[in-house]
């Protein structure tokens, strides 16, 4: 009761307003209910990879690409997906230093998120010290330590930053196709302690190919990890594909401005 109405004081004297629509939320985050029920939800999907199906449902179906050659990583968990107004709120996040971000995102993600299966070890996907000495932080690291803050199916997991390192500088995975990703990312992480018997949990923001996700998954499972999932904000979908998310290209969405947001009524 005290902090509901706590919450209900802060937001009479400080509102908050929506980063897509620009209205007032009428809540603590910096989202409304609308715009949030726009965004399109990855809810038919690939079990092991998350690339949409059609009628996939909650069952744990796979895709023709895992049954034919399965990834290194056992499941992606990826809630939500890469469209324009999630783009949007990502790319100021990552690239525009707004960190505040961090605890909508994550919230997002909490709330799509009700199949979760614990794990030892949480282990964002590290950086080069080049790439984040520019950008000043790493926002996987963020979105980590805001799930473990916020969920307490997630608190007692480790969070493992030395563990792992991306010993050489890397293209931007968001300017090249498939293939190259993969030679990009070969031999690209590093790791420098065991993971025996150990459950590890990737946290990143976007699954585009899996190249990031597939490399250094199967680091971890060199260095002994029993288990590895992948946690990042959303998935986009394979190139071509049309949906709610509308076209994709098989390029992430580089969103600079307000995402186009029509309230109904």
């Amino acid at each position: 009761m005290v902090n509901k109405l706590f919450t209900s004081l802060a937001e009479g004297l400080f509102p908050s307003y929506c980063i897509l629509c620009g209205l007032r939320s009428y809540r603590p985050l910096p989202l409304c209910s609308h715009c949030q029920k726009a965004l399109p939800g990855n809810d038919s999907c690939c079990y092991r990879c998350a690339i949409p199906l059609p009628g996939a449902g909650h069952t744990r179906r796979w895709c023709g690409q895992c049954l034919n050659a399965p990834p290194a990583f056992d499941r992606v968990v990826a809630p939500w997906l890469y469209g324009e107004q999630l783009a949007h709120l990502i790319h100021r996040w990552k690239y525009q230093g707004d960190r505040l971000l961090t605890v909508l995102l994550a919230s997002l993600w909490l709330q799509q998120v009700a199949d979760l299966e614990p794990v030892d070890v949480l282990i964002p996907v590290p950086l080069h010290w080049r790439r984040q000495w520019q950008r000043g932080y790493n926002q996987a690291d963020l979105l980590a330590r805001q799930l473990r803050r916020d969920d307490p199916r997630i608190h007692a997991a480790a969070l493992d930053k030395p563990g792992v390192r991306r010993h050489r500088p890397t293209l931007a995975q968001s300017g090249i196709d498939a293939r190259q990703r993969t030679r990009n990312l070969r031999g690209a992480f590093t790791v420098f302690r065991r993971y025996d018997n150990l459950r590890v949990a990737i946290v990143d923001d976007v699954l585009t190919t899996g190249a990031t996700a597939s490399s250094l998954a199967g680091a971890l499972r060199d260095a002994g990890a029993l288990g590895v999932e992948v946690w990042c904000l959303a998935r986009t979908p394979a190139p071509g594909s049309q949906g709610p998310w509308g076209p994709n290209t098989g390029k992430p969405v580089q969103s600079e401005r307000r995402a186009n947001i029509v309230h109904p009524g």
